[in-house]
């Protein structure tokens, strides 16, 4: 059995993951590494527990730090795991300094590397993800794409060979515990001080957690004013570097509309976005979720980052600014449940019989 060693360091991997390993499993050794890019343990354990993810061979321990110092202490840690398991593929999932690194290791060590959501692109380096993107695609071996666009991109750079359209593993997992939610998982939601949070009837579901929005107060209190000028509470679980900020913020201006609450997990998120009238989010992750579900979403962002979820309005980026958000909250949005651009739900079978083909 060919031994395929996975590398993951973020709660979005975490998702992929799940499924992805399910049916990986069937048909090769896995052996899982856990950078430790998110440590917290509502941002990390809380996902393999209640995904029945199996828990990870190594958990090399590594966060916080500037993008170099982590992506560094990574790839030496990952490149001394590689020496020791002599794997027959390396697969990585995504954008983060734990997938670039798990790349580099690799294929310097002359160990194929899988790419898993290859293709996706904004446009500028000024985003970090980019660059831990292009890097990866291009060292690949196999790259699988999620949507007919992330294809043409890997076209026009010259790397379509090897490169196939799969589909979304979120889409999978969406579809999937979905169907196994039962309202349970929402005891997750708490506040600051771990008190259950008591979910109203109507609410709005809002992620908030990218620098470029949350590093001033001036930005984030912008996007809290559109929050506090709506209609219905509006729940937000906080990551946790920006705990502090958004709580003094609320609290020093007496925003009564914005739940605080602590990180949740997966479940109580696709819950979240099931029950909500509408999302305002900066997550990439997030606005496929909402748009899996059929709802009306804002992304506070500068780039489009999944243009088929841009059909007919249905996900619209703003700019960290109350006029802005609260515009595009108002506008028309219509939803075509033929579209289905993601794939069919069953993504994690097709790269599980591309791996194999590579090995034949």
């Amino acid at each position: 059995m060919k031994k395929i060693c996975t590398v993951v360091g973020a709660r979005p991997q975490f998702i992929k993951l799940a499924v992805v390993s399910r049916v990986l499993r069937r048909e090769f050794q896995e052996v899982l590494i856990h950078t430790g890019q998110h440590y917290d343990h509502n941002m990390s354990e809380v996902f393999f527990e209640e995904m029945d993810i199996p828990k990870p061979d190594y958990n090399l321990g590594v966060s916080g730090g500037s993008h170099g110092q982590m992506t560094g202490q990574m790839l030496m840690k990952i490149e001394e795991v590689l020496l020791e398991e002599k794997p027959d593929m390396l697969l990585v999932f995504g954008d983060t300094n734990s997938t670039m690194a798990g790349a580099l290791a690799a294929v310097k060590l002359h160990i194929p590397v899988c790419h898993v959501e290859a293709g996706g692109r904004l446009g500028t380096l000024d985003n970090p993800e980019e660059v831990n993107r292009i890097v990866t695609d291009h060292v690949s071996a196999l790259r699988f794409a999620c949507t007919a666009s992330a294809m043409e991109f890997l076209r026009r750079e010259g790397i379509e060979g090897s490169s196939y359209f799969t589909g979304d593993p979120m889409y999978d997992a969406f579809r999937y515990y979905t169907e196994r939610l039962d309202g349970s998982e929402l005891s997750d939601l708490v506040d600051f001080a771990g008190k259950s949070l008591a979910l109203p009837e109507t609410f709005y579901y809002m992620t908030c957690h990218r620098q470029e929005n949350t590093d001033t107060d001036e930005k984030l209190d912008q996007i809290f004013q559109a929050m506090e000028a709506l209609d219905a509470p509006v729940v937000y679980p906080v990551h946790p570097r920006n705990h502090n900020r958004a709580e003094r913020l609320v609290t020093g201006k007496g925003y009564r509309n914005i739940l605080l609450a602590g990180p949740v997990g997966y479940k109580c998120s696709i819950s979240l976005v099931s029950r909500a009238e509408k999302i305002v989010t900066d997550s990439g992750g997030l606005q496929r979720e909402a748009f899996f579900a059929g709802k009306h979403c804002v992304t506070v962002f500068d780039y489009v980052a999944w243009p088929e979820t841009m059909v007919n309005g249905c996900n619209r980026l703003a700019k960290p600014d109350k006029a802005d958000i609260l515009q595009k909250l108002g506008a028309e949005v219509s939803f075509d449940p033929a579209y289905r651009p993601f794939g069919d739900g069953h993504s994690a079978e097709k790269i599980v019989e591309k791996i194999k083909e590579f090995f034949a």
